[in-house]
């Protein structure tokens, strides 16, 4: 063909998405407001500040920004080791949990594969098994609105990959007791990766050691992020304890230089904070027992959760009532359709703004 031919050639079509990606839902983030009167409750972000060291690191490290991060993360995953008491080859990271998740899939699921998770749980779930070309298996919550774990035993099959296991769970802030997913982990083939998700750890009194889990199961993989308790929403960095073989797969998976310098530096130093970082957790578990209280007080139905928020169920009715009057005070949550609300813990002055809305909507 030449080059007048090419010219020539006639327009009838444009290049066309994948199927798996025109059908895929859209993520919906936590919504944003403006202005000092908006309590901004729809993400699970921390509400504090950065860890001053963090602040520092990412300071110190910004007037090098014109160089490439270290891309295999050499210093924030021997850092990391120390902390968990695992060795370097045994961590993946990635940009936030969700980021080293997609790692995870990739590296391990092929077209038809199956990847089962509880729903309703996080919601990039099935649009990351999807994109991957393998087939989302969701599995109800228990009516304690936890994971069912006989039912997701019973949902594995030949073509299953990987189990996502959320503790505490998103958006309910159940965890999985210990004894549950021990005896969980007991009838799940070896050859299928189980994801203990444990975004929300830092938070938790009550769930399972997935360190020893995972020294007793090599099919154990444990996911955690920096997003949560250690305030770094904003630079995404998560990562994975797995067997070494499997670390390794994830990180060939990665995309090349995902986790910033700043964010690998401030990750570091918000380790080395820990103390800092747990004293700012203490003061969320009390603002999320003194709601709990209160809210059971007004006559709701609450889930003990373990997570940075928690959970109101509410039908289609009830939660349109809710939401438009959250709305009109100026305080964003986080609905998912004919399920319930999430409401992010934050401030004492916040947390007493959604108490005294809901004080009024009481049944």
């Amino acid at each position: 063909m030449t080059s007048d031919q090419l010219v020539a050639a006639p327009q009838t079509a444009l290049p066309t998405l994948r199927g798996a990606v025109a059908g895929l839902p859209s993520y919906v983030p936590g919504r944003r407001g403006a202005g000092a009167d908006i309590a901004a409750l729809a993400s699970n972000e921390s509400h504090y500040d950065p860890l001053p060291a963090a602040t520092a690191a990412v300071a110190e490290a910004a007037g090098r920004m014109n160089r490439y991060p270290d891309m295999a993360a050499v210093e924030l995953r021997e850092r990391l080791a120390r902390h968990l008491g695992v060795t370097a080859e045994e961590v993946a990271v990635g940009p936030g949990s969700v980021g080293v998740l997609q790692q995870i899939i990739t590296g391990l699921c092929d077209a038809g594969d199956e990847v089962v998770f509880a729903w309703r749980s996080f919601e990039a779930y099935p649009i990351l098994v999807e994109l991957a070309g393998a087939r989302p298996v969701r599995v109800p919550l228990d009516d304690a609105e936890g994971h069912d774990l006989d039912a997701m035993a019973a949902a594995v099959t030949v073509r299953t990959k990987v189990i996502l296991l959320c503790t505490p769970n998103n958006p309910t802030g159940v965890p999985i007791s210990h004894e549950r997913l021990e005896a969980f982990l007991q009838t799940v083939p070896s050859s299928v990766l189980v994801v203990i998700d444990e975004a929300y750890v830092e938070y938790a009194d009550a769930g399972p050691d997935s360190l020893a889990l995972y020294r007793r199961y090599p099919n154990v993989c444990i996911l955690r992020t920096f997003s949560k308790a250690y305030g770094l929403a904003g630079l995404r960095v998560g990562y994975a304890v797995a067997a070494p073989a499997i670390a390794e797969g994830l990180r060939r998976t990665a995309l090349p230089f995902g986790v910033s310098a700043l964010a690998q530096k401030a990750a570091i130093a918000s380790l080395d904070a820990g103390e800092e970082m747990e004293a700012r957790v203490s003061l969320v578990k009390q603002e999320r027992a003194r709601m709990a209280a209160e809210l059971a007080a007004q006559g709701w139905t609450l889930q003990p959760s373990q997570g940075n928020f928690l959970w109101i169920r509410a039908d289609e009715q009830r939660l349109a009532t809710l939401v438009d009057a959250f709305n009109a005070a100026g305080i964003m949550v986080r609905a998912y359709q004919g399920d319930g609300i999430r409401i992010t813990v934050a401030d004492p002055a916040s947390n007493n703004r959604v108490l005294r809305l809901l004080e009024a909507h009481a049944a």
